[in-house]
């Protein structure tokens, strides 16, 4: 961040007050000496800022949002994305709003849409899988109903310029209430205790698909051909939610198959288990390895993307084992998710080995925290990390999540718009995978 005006001339300041002191005092002996210093203490006060301009470097003060606040260096090619969910945002329950959001972001030098297309245990499109499976074609919030989002984001996207992968959001993760979850329970994977309820943010009660069903597969993979077939995409994005909770793994199919690959022997019961980690984590990626194919198999240039967290969180606490994927080509593009308030702590994932080994490989950027519901994130913060981003030569950022852009934020929205022009001052490109 450049340093407030004033302070951006502290060093020549202090020499030329020092080099002041010195001279009238040899001069002029001590009277003169103090003589200088209120003299020169006079034309700094009265240099100052005013109240109104002094306000915005106080501790309390807004963020910077103008033109001062835009970072050394903007990249000639860079992912300028945007999640749209349905999950505390109303973006996506009315066509004008959705129209609205994309002309913003699209003003804004956005060059990137990842719209939800799967949560809740229902797709947000019309579905004929869906219908097959659950009797239900798509969610029934009634401010989807009679619509295509996924059509409408699709289209206004590509009118801009821009691409537009769909964002995979529960992967294998369902409420446990749901007809999916209730339709199939032996769909399910388990602890060692048999349960199978687990609670996200220690609240919402979830259950997992076991990604190890050859069922639960099947419906995977028709659910995402059925969108990279029908639609005009660009790609598809999965993240941690396409693993699953490593204390999971306990259901009959999957102890079948260990014992069947372990001479009898059951799988240990410490969750964390090194070989055991291992083995669930490697069948998610022998899975992935043959939706990845498939995608490819309808469109060869459909962009496969990962948005998960860093990579021990993510093999140790998801089974998800990213590295992996990318070391055998399995994604095009990686999303890492940081969402961290500490600029130390963000700095310190995004320069980790496993990120600095991936990034010349891939196009590697970074997720942002751009606010939550009850829980703002300052522009400043913002304009840091991606700026941080820029400085560790990551190909771009992703904002998590559309609404807390500029709606959720204590700064006014018109000042964070501001902010984001200032960062993304020309539109640019999308980097593209070396061949």
């Amino acid at each position: 961040m450049p340093k407030p005006p004033l302070l951006s001339d502290s060093t020549s300041l202090f020499d030329r007050l020092a080099d002041g002191i010195t001279l009238a005092s040899r001069r002029w002996g001590r009277q003169g000496w103090w003589i200088f210093l209120l003299i020169f203490t006079l034309i700094i006060v009265t240099s100052l800022p005013s109240q109104g301009q002094s306000d915005r470097f106080s501790p309390n003060a807004k963020p910077i949002t103008q033109s001062t606040a835009k970072p050394a260096t903007e990249p000639t090619t860079e992912i300028r994305g945007v999640w749209l969910t349905n999950i505390d945002s109303e973006v996506l329950f009315r066509t004008d709003r959705v129209a609205e959001a994309v002309n913003t972001l699209s003003r804004l030098n956005f060059n990137t849409l990842y719209p939800t297309v799967w949560n809740w245990g229902y797709t947000l499109y019309p579905s004929s899988v869906a219908q097959k499976a659950i009797g239900q074609s798509m969610d029934p919030n009634q401010g989807l109903k009679g619509r295509d989002i996924l059509k409408e984001v699709t289209e206004l996207g590509h009118k801009k310029g821009m691409t537009v992968i769909p964002w995979f959001e529960f992967g294998f993760m369902a409420p446990a209430d749901s007809k999916l979850a209730l339709n199939y329970p032996q769909w399910l994977t388990q602890r060692h205790d048999k349960s199978t309820v687990w609670l996200e943010g220690n609240l919402h009660q979830r259950v997992w698909l076991n990604p190890l069903n050859l069922e639960v597969q099947q419906l995977i993979t028709h659910l995402v051909l059925e969108i990279v077939q029908n639609y005009g995409v660009d790609g598809i994005q999965f993240d941690d939610h396409f693993g699953y909770p490593a204390d999971f793994g306990y259901d009959p199919d999957t102890v079948k198959l260990y014992r069947q690959e372990h001479k009898g022997k059951l799988p240990p019961t410490n969750p964390q288990d090194k070989e055991w980690v291992r083995w669930r984590a490697d069948k998610i990626t022998a899975f992935m390895k043959q939706l990845t194919v498939a995608i490819k198999q309808v469109r060869p240039q459909a962009i496969i993307s990962l948005s998960p967290n860093p990579q021990d969180f993510s093999l140790n606490s998801f089974l998800l084992d990213w590295k992996q994927w990318e070391e055998q080509g399995l994604i095009d593009e990686l999303v890492l998710q940081v969402y961290r308030f500490d600029l130390k702590a963000y700095r310190r994932e995004i320069s980790d080995i496993s990120v600095q080994a991936a990034q010349n490989k891939i196009p590697f950027a970074v997720g942002i925290l751009s606010g939550l519901k009850g829980r703002p994130v300052p522009i400043q913060q913002i304009q840091e990390q991606v700026s941080e981003a820029r400085r560790q030569n990551l190909k771009g950022v992703s904002f998590f999540f559309y609404e807390s852009l500029w709606n959720l934020g204590k700064e006014s929205a018109q000042d964070r718009q501001i902010a984001f022009q200032n960062l993304f001052a020309q539109p640019v490109p999308r980097p593209i995978r070396p061949s």
